[in-house]
């Protein structure tokens, strides 16, 4: 009767286990202890068809290290390696609408990039007025920098490219 008992409240023990991994797996990184989750409902299964403890550790253990070697692919997928770019780095590069007229000499000036509004700097001092399309060269703290869509360095791109097509 007594071992009837432990039977019964180890079966219930591994579901609980289950839950707990399953349920901190929602605020972890990764997905390690869902591996240790499905681990304990086979030991759980394990115990529901009347398999002594040591049987039902083993099931855990393997079926646990045979989960995590199977999600390592799906995990690596998932977590994308490499530099991400973050808050205006991942900006550079874009064109913007100058919103505000970018003055040098009173240090204003705002530009709308995508659907945000950030404060903006001429990269080459020069006035930038509302309207205008300018491109975003760099980020300096919280502030853009920024150069006019038709400057001095598009015009020296401009110019070497039509030097490369030109017939020799």
């Amino acid at each position: 009767m007594f071992d009837q008992n432990i039977q019964e409240l180890l079966r219930w023990a591994w579901i609980v286990v289950a839950v707990f991994f399953f349920l901190t797996e929602v605020f972890t990184a990764g997905i390690v202890l869902m591996c240790f989750g499905v681990g304990a409902l086979a030991a759980a299964l394990t115990a529901f068809l009347g398999a002594g403890l040591a049987w039902q550790i083993v099931v855990f253990i393997v079926v646990s290290a045979v989960a995590v070697l199977l999600s390592r692919p799906i995990a690596a997928r998932i977590s994308r390696p490499g530099v991400q770019q973050i808050a205006g780095d991942r900006v550079i590069g874009k064109w913007a609408v100058v919103l505000q007229t970018v003055d040098p000499l009173t240090n204003t000036g705002m530009v709308r990039v995508e659907s945000e509004r950030w404060r903006a700097e001429s990269m080459e001092g020069e006035q930038l007025e509302a309207g205008e399309v300018v491109e975003i060269v760099g980020v300096e703290g919280v502030r853009l920098l920024v150069r006019a869509k038709n400057s001095a360095a598009d015009a020296e791109d401009a110019e070497s490219d039509q030097q490369t097509d030109s017939p020799a």
